[in-house]
């Protein structure tokens, strides 16, 4: 039996995103199965809930594959086996909504809110596809990523970042990129990573937290 519930989990199935959004209270039942190991019993007292209620919704997760058998614990002369979370947070994949998932290849502006944002659900997909691939054959994935903000105080200020950054992306990967293939169109040794550079304003959660 697994112990703990892991980082975070995405999700592509659509009958397990249908199971977990369903009914607002299976996202309470996750969220306090995350934080400890509960049975029906414990996570009906913390929400003021009959425990039947709880019970029926915890079937629906456990069947899904969100709820996992933790240990059991003695309870006025019953033995009441407790669930944990797979997660502490989920993702739901774009490959999940099907046709109308975002892709970025639906936007033309590429400069747009709106292209940034379908890479970012795109992204959503690769990696939980990757992770799954990986978690199959016991691997890690290897990634990087760097995160942080700037501020501009004018647009032609945040155009010319844009620039300068753009040149100097293309002068690294020119100079540290290895080539996909030879001459001859044979594939050539090394594996592949993709590359995704977005900039955005932050939701604003004060007067002065606008975009320039």
């Amino acid at each position: 039996m697994s112990t703990a519930a892991a980082p975070l989990e995405a999700v592509a199935d659509r009958a397990r995103v249908a199971a977990l959004v369903e009914h607002h209270l299976r996202l309470s039942i996750l969220r306090a199965a995350a934080a400890q190991p509960s049975s029906a019993t414990e996570i009906a007292l913390a929400l003021g809930l009959p425990r039947q209620r709880v019970n029926y919704h915890m079937t629906r997760l456990r069947r899904a594959g969100f709820l996992v058998p933790a240990d059991r614990r003695k309870r006025r002369g019953f033995v009441e086996q407790r669930y944990h979370a797979t997660a502490r947070g989920y993702v739901i994949e774009p490959e999940a909504l099907g046709p109308v998932g975002a892709r970025a290849d639906f936007v033309t502006d590429h400069l747009s809110a709106e292209y940034l944002l379908a890479w970012s659900a795109q992204m959503q997909g690769d990696l939980g596809q990757v992770m799954r691939d990986a978690k199959r054959r016991s691997k890690r994935v290897a990634t990087m990523s760097l995160t942080t903000e700037v501020r501009f105080t004018s647009a032609e200020q945040r155009g010319r970042f844009t620039e300068l950054l753009e040149r100097a992306i293309t002068r690294l990967v020119g100079r540290y990129a290895a080539p996909a293939s030879a001459p001859d169109g044979q594939p050539l040794p090394g594996r592949s990573f993709r590359l995704v550079v977005g900039c955005y304003p932050p939701p604003a959660t004060s007067p002065d937290g606008e975009g320039a």
